[in-house]
C-alpha cells in the first residue's frame, strides 16, 4: 500500500479567511471527515472555527496549529442510540426537539451574533441545519458538505413517532434550502432541500504511519492476523471472548470503557488512537457501516465486516458502495453477539477489494469552500431541478412508510446511475420469449411432475436455477461484482436431489380494498408477475451448510440437526440481509410449537431479517395447525417479481409461494382455500400485519383473465368472474409505498370495528326501549319481521351484512366522526378484532371507517353484475363511477395520497377531454387499491390500442409531474393452486466433492 507524501494540497492564498465549520452531534464519522477538510483549509492559511459537540482529541489528534479553533456547542443530536446498533427513534426526535427546536430562537440569535464576531467568511455544515438558517441571517453564504441529510433519516422516524412530528423534518429541509449548494460525498442519500449539488470524490484522513511501523509500536508481528472492532467510538456493550477470534488471531478494540475488561487476543485501544492508521494496519474490520469506516475500508483495501444498524437509511447507500468495490461480508448480529466470528473473519481475509477511485475529497472540497468564500460562483448542476423532484418524491415515500419496517429504497431510485455508474436494483428474470431462453431452463432439468405452462417467468426462473449450478461448479466469477445473494444461493442446493418450484402471483385490488375484513364482496385480478419459491429437504447429516451454520451447532454440540437455510432475491433494494438460517428446533417450546406471539418476538430481534417471517413463518403455521414435523434440514430459494409496496400483495405472493412449495416437498395436500388462510396466519400473527385475506386467497386460488369473486366471510369463493373481452384492467404505481402494517390502514381497521360495535349497541338499546328510534317508529309499533332485522343488526358479525339504506336510516347520525381509544373501551369494553388493538391516547376516526364498507359492499355487488351486463358505453361508464366513488370514499377515510389522487385525476382528464369524447372513450374510472396510503391505483378501460395509448401517456404525464416514471401492471397470470408445483431434478449433476459440509457467503 502506497502513502502519499503531503501535497501542495489547496493553493496558498494571500487572502486570510474565516470558515465557521459546524459538525453534527451523530458519531465520530462527520468529525473525522471534517478534519481532512479543515486541515486543507488551514495548509491554505485559513482560520477554522469548528463547532462541534464531538471530542477535542478527534481534530487535536489530526491537526496541530494555531488556525485550528474548537468550540463545544452542541445544536444537533442525530441519532440516538440505544445501543452501538439500535437507534431509538421516538428518542432522536425529542432529543432532536430538546436540543433544536425548543430553542431555536435562542441558537440563531447566538450563533448570529458569534459568526459576526469572528468575521466569518462562509459557513460550512456537515450536516448541522440550524447552522444554514443561522449564516443567512447573518448575511453569510453557507455550504454543507455531506452524504446524507437529517431530513431524510428523520423520516422514517416521524412513523414511529407519530406525524406530529413532522414538522420537525420540515424545519430541516427548511433550513437546508438556505443552503448555496451542496458538496456531495460518495455513498450519499436523497437531499431534496439542496438547489445545486457539486460532486468530490471519497473524503478520507491520510495516513501517519505504515503498516510495519503500527505494528511494531503494537509489538504485533506482520504474520499476525489482525482485526479492529470499530463500531463509531460507541462502546460494544457486551463482552468480548477469547473463543470469539480464530486461533492466532489479535482483535484491537475502538471505545472500549475503562472499566472493560478483555480477554488476552483483544487489545483495547486509546481514546485518542489515531485509527485510519490501524485500519490501515489491520487486516479486515468488523463493525457498523457508516461514513468514516466505509470510505476508509475502501481506501486502504481493507475487507469491512458489518453488522446492520436498525433504523438509520443511510446505511444502504454506503452499503451498496461497499459491496460493488468487494469490501464486504455482513455478519448476523445474533452471530456477533454469540460470538461466531470465526467463518466471517476468514470469508473477510479471502476477499480481494479493488476501490481504485480518489481519495482526495477533503481537498477538493476544501478548494470549492476557498473560492466560494472569495466570492467565485460555480454552474448550477442542470440536473438539479429533476434530481429534487426526483428526491422530493422519495422524502414523501419515507414520511409514509409504516412503523418498524425495513428500509426500502423504491426500484426507480436504487437504478439510478450514480458515481458508480452501477444499478443495484435486484436481480431481474425478463419474461424473455425467446426460444433459447426457454428451451435452456427445461433441458437443465427432468420435470418429474407438474408443467411449466409456457409461463415466461418460470422459464426464466428454471434457467437462473441452472445457472446457478454452472456458476458453482466452475467458481468463477465473471462480474466485477456477484451479489452476495447469488454465492448463497449457489451453494444452498444439492443438484443430484429433487427440488420442488412453486409459483404465486401478486394481485390487482379491482374492487372491495380494505372492505374485506369487514365481510365484502372482493373481485381480485391475479397479475402477471409472480413470486417462484424452490425448496429442498435433505437428511441433516446431507445438508451442506453455510459456516456461520455449522460453527453455531458446533457451538451448541447438537451434531446434525435440521436446519432451515434462505436465500432472497431483491435484498440490496432494502436494508435487509441476502439470506437467513435458523435451527428448526428453535420453533419448538418443548415437545409442541412455539407460540405465534414468540415467533413474532424472535423474528423481530434483527430487522434486516425481519423478513424471513414471511417465509419460515409458513413451517410454524403447518406445525402448530396441522400438526406437521419436520425432521429434514429445508433450503429455501424467494424470487419475486412483484414489486414490494405497491399495493399488489408482493407479500401474499412470497407467502402462497413458499407455503405451497414447502407443502409439495413434504408431501402435504392442503386445498387452495385452506392454504390461503394458513398463510393469513402468518401475515396477521406471525409477520404482525393486520390485512384482510383476499390478498392470499387471489394469489392461491385465482385465475388468469378472470376476477376472483370472494365474500369475506371468512373467506368464501363464489366464483370467477371471466373478464369480458372489450374490458381491460391497468395497475399504475404511484411510486408512494404502501404497507398494511402501516398506522393509516390499522387505525381505519380500528375505526371500522368500533363502528360495529357501536351499531350493534344502539340497535340492542333501541330493542331494550334505553333509546328511541332515530326514525321516528316506537319499537312496539313493529312487526316481527322489523324487530328481527333488528335483533339480527344488534348481534351483526360483519359491518357488510348491514345495508346502506338502513345504516342511513338509523345509525349513521348516531355514530362519532371520531372517539379517543380511552373513551371508546371505558363505554364499549373491546372492539372485537383480533389482530389489532387500541391505543387508549389515540383519536380514532369512526364515521367514515364504518361508512365505507357497508357501501362498498353495495358498490362491489353492482360492479359484478355489470360485468355481466349487455355491452354498451353506459356499462363502461357506470363500472368506471363506481371505481371513482370507491376513490373519495378511501381519501374520506384518510388512507388517500397526493401521488394516487394525481393518478386518478389523470385518468379523469384522458376520460374527459375533447378528443376522447369526440372519439369513443377509452379509459373510463380509476381508484387506489388495496390498503391505500400509497400504492397502485387501478384503472379500467376500453380493451383497445387506443387505452393502452392513454396508459402510456398518463406514465408519461405523472413522470413530467413528479420526476418519477411509474410501473404499469398490466395482464394476468394463473394462481399457485391452478399452476401446482414441478418437481425436478438435475439431469446431469456436476461433479461436486463428495464431502461439501459447508459454504462461504
Amino acid at each position: 500500500m502506497r502513502i502519499e507524501t503531503e501535497s501542495d494540497g489547496v493553493s496558498a492564498s494571500r487572502d486570510h479567511l474565516v470558515f465557521a465549520y459546524y459538525v453534527t452531534g451523530h458519531g465520530f464519522g462527520h468529525a473525522t471527515r471534517v478534519v481532512e477538510v479543515v486541515r486543507h483549509l488551514i495548509l491554505a492559511g485559513h482560520d477554522v472555527h469548528v463547532v462541534s459537540g464531538a471530542p477535542e482529541f478527534v481534530f487535536t489528534s489530526a491537526i496541530q496549529s494555531p488556525r485550528l479553533f474548537i468550540r463545544k456547542v452542541l445544536l444537533d443530536c442525530g441519532a440516538v442510540q440505544a445501543d452501538a446498533l439500535t437507534v431509538d427513534r421516538l428518542a432522536s426526535l425529542e432529543m432532536y426537539s430538546e436540543t433544536a427546536v425548543v430553542p431555536r430562537e435562542s441558537i440563531l440569535e447566538t450563533e448570529v451574533k458569534w459568526l459576526h464576531s469572528i468575521k466569518a467568511d462562509l459557513v460550512v455544515s456537515d450536516v448541522v441545519p440550524v447552522a444554514c438558517r443561522a449564516a443567512a441571517d447573518a448575511g453569510i453564504r453557507s455550504i454543507c458538505v455531506t452524504n446524507f441529510s437529517w431530513d431524510f433519516i428523520y423520516a422514517e422516524y416521524v412513523m414511529a413517532a407519530g406525524h406530529h412530528h413532522r414538522s420537525i423534518v420540515w424545519q430541516i429541509a427548511e433550513d437546508y434550502s438556505h443552503c448555496e449548494f451542496l458538496i456531495r460525498l460518495p455513498g450519499y442519500c436523497p437531499m431534496p432541500a439542496f438547489r445545486d449539488v457539486i460532486d468530490v470524490p471519497l473524503v478520507v484522513r491520510r495516513l501517519h504511519k505504515s503498516r510495519k511501523e503500527v505494528r511494531k509500536d503494537l509489538g504485533i508481528g506482520d504474520d499476525v492476523k489482525l482485526v479492529i472492532l470499530n463500531f463509531g467510538g460507541q462502546p460494544a456493550g457486551w463482552k468480548l471472548k477469547e473463543e470469539f477470534l480464530p486461533s492466532g488471531w489479535l482483535c484491537l478494540v475502538c471505545g472500549a470503557s475503562n472499566s472493560q475488561e478483555l480477554p488476552q487476543n483483544f487489545i483495547k485501544l486509546p481514546k485518542d488512537a489515531y485509527t485510519p492508521d490501524l485500519i490501515a494496519a489491520s487486516d479486515c474490520m468488523l463493525g457498523k457501516i457508516g461514513y468514516g469506516t466505509v470510505s476508509e475500508a475502501l481506501a486502504f483495501h481493507l475487507p469491512f465486516v458489518f453488522v446492520r444498524r436498525d433504523y438509520f437509511n443511510e446505511e444502504p447507500f454506503l452499503r451498496n458502495m461497499l459491496e460493488f468495490y468487494q469490501a464486504g461480508v455482513e455478519m448476523i448480529r445474533r452471530d456477533l453477539l454469540t460470538g461466531h466470528w470465526k467463518p466471517y473473519l476468514e470469508r473477510a481475509i479471502s476477499l480481494r477489494p479493488c476501490y481504485e477511485g480518489g481519495i482526495n475529497g477533503g481537498e477538493m472540497a476544501a478548494h470549492i469552500l476557498q473560492e466560494t468564500a472569495f466570492g467565485n460562483h460555480y454552474a448550477s448542476n442542470k440536473l438539479s431541478g429533476s434530481r429534487r423532484l426526483r428526491d422530493a418524491i422519495i422524502l414523501g415515500y419515507q414520511l409514509q412508510r409504516a412503523p418498524g419496517r425495513d428500509v426500502l429504497i423504491p426500484d426507480w431510485y436504487a437504478n439510478a446511475e450514480t458515481e458508480l455508474g452501477l444499478g443495484s436494483g435486484s436481480p431481474s428474470f425478463q419474461m424473455s420469449e425467446t426460444n433459447s431462453v426457454m428451451d435452456h431452463g427445461i433441458e437443465e432439468f427432468e420435470i418429474l411432475h407438474g408443467d411449466t405452462q409456457g409461463l415466461p417467468d418460470t422459464l426464466s426462473f428454471l434457467k437462473s436455477l441452472a445457472e446457478l449450478d454452472a456458476g458453482y461448479e466452475s467458481g468463477q466469477n465473471t462480474e466485477k461484482r456477484q451479489k452476495r445473494e447469488r454465492k448463497a444461493a449457489a451453494g444452498l442446493f444439492s443438484w443430484e436431489e429433487e427440488i420442488f418450484v412453486t409459483r404465486a402471483p401478486g394481485r390487482l385490488d379491482v374492487m372491495g380494498g380494505i372492505a374485506d375484513y369487514s365481510g365484502s364482496l372482493v373481485l381480485q385480478m391475479p397479475i402477471r408477475e409472480a413470486c417462484h419459491a424452490a425448496v429442498q429437504r435433505n437428511h441433516p447429516s446431507k445438508h451442506r451448510l453455510w459456516k456461520h451454520t455449522q460453527a453455531r451447532q458446533q457451538t451448541k454440540g447438537q451434531g446434525s440437526t435440521p436446519v432451515l437455510q434462505i436465500v432472497s432475491y431483491g435484498s440490496e433494494l432494502s436494508n435487509r440481509g441476502p439470506t437467513f438460517d435458523m435451527d428448526l428446533c428453535d420453533f419448538m417450546d418443548g415437545d409442541k410449537p412455539i407460540s405465534y406471539e414468540q415467533a413474532k418476538k424472535y423474528f423481530a430481534q434483527d430487522p434486516s431479517q425481519k423478513w424471513a417471517a414471511y417465509v419460515a413463518g409458513a413451517i410454524l403455521v403447518l406445525m402448530t395447525e396441522l400438526g406437521v414435523r419436520f425432521e429434514d434440514s429445508i433450503s429455501i430459494l424467494v424470487s419475486s417479481t412483484v414489486p414490494e409496496g405497491k399495493g399488489v400483495s408482493s407479500s401474499a405472493s412470497v407467502e402462497v409461494a413458499s407455503m405451497s412449495a414447502i407443502a409439495a416437498a413434504h408431501g402435504l395436500t392442503i386445498s387452495p382455500r385452506d392454504l390461503a388462510l394458513l398463510c393469513q396466519k402468518v401475515e396477521n400473527h406471525i409477520v404482525g400485519a393486520p390485512c384482510g385475506v383476499m390478498d392470499q386467497m387471489t394469489s392461491a386460488c385465482g385465475e388468469a383473465n378472470k376476477l376472483l369473486a370472494m365474500v369475506c366471510q371468512p373467506a368464501e369463493v363464489i366464483g370467477l368472474v371471466e373478464i369480458p373481452s372489450h374490458i381491460r384492467f391497468w395497475g399504475i404505481d404511484s411510486g408512494i409505498r404502501h404497507s398494511v402494517g402501516g398506522a393509516d390502514y390499522g387505525s381505519v381497521r380500528i375505526g371500522a370495528f368500533m363502528g360495529r360495535k357501536m351499531i350493534k349497541s344502539i340497535a340492542s338499546s333501541i330493542l331494550s326501549r334505553e333509546l328511541p328510534s332515530p326514525n321516528g317508529i316506537n319499537i312496539d309499533e313493529l312487526e316481527a319481521d322489523g324487530v328481527e332485522l333488528l335483533k339480527s343488526e344488534a348481534s351483526l358479525d360483519y359491518l357488510c351484512n348491514l345495508s346502506p339504506h338502513r345504516y342511513e336510516a338509523l345509525y349513521a347520525g348516531m355514530l362519532p366522526e371520531a372517539m379517543l381509544g380511552e373513551t371508546f373501551t371505558e363505554k364499549y369494553d373491546d372492539h372485537n378484532d383480533s389482530v389489532t388493538v387500541i391505543d387508549p391516547n389515540r383519536n380514532y376516526g369512526v364515521i367514515a371507517a364504518a361508512r365505507h364498507p357497508i357501501f362498498e359492499n353495495f358498490r362491489v355487488k353492482n360492479f359484478k353484475a355489470l360485468l355481466t351486463s349487455a355491452t354498451s358505453d353506459e356499462q363502461l361508464t357506470a363500472l368506471g363511477e363506481l371505481l371513482y366513488q370507491c376513490h373519495y370514499s378511501y381519501g374520506a377515510c384518510g388512507l388517500g395520497s397526493h401521488a394516487t389522487d394525481r393518478l386518478v385525476l389523470l385518468v379523469q382528464e384522458m376520460q374527459h377531454s375533447n378528443k376522447s369524447k369526440s372519439e369513443d372513450g377509452t379509459l373510463y374510472g380509476a381508484k387506489i387499491t388495496g390498503g391505500g396510503s400509497g400504492g397502485t391505483v387501478c384503472v379500467i378501460g376500453r380493451n383497445c390500442l387506443k387505452s393502452s395509448q392513454q396508459i402510456l401517456e398518463i406514465q408519461q404525464r405523472y413522470r413530467d409531474a413528479t420526476g418519477y416514471l411509474p410501473f404499469v401492471f398490466e395482464g394476468s397470470s394463473p394462481g399457485a393452486g391452478k399452476f401446482g408445483y414441478l418437481k425436478l431434478r438435475r439431469r446431469t449433476s456436476p461433479a461436486l466433492p463428495s464431502k461439501i459440509s459447508t459454504l462461504q457467503i
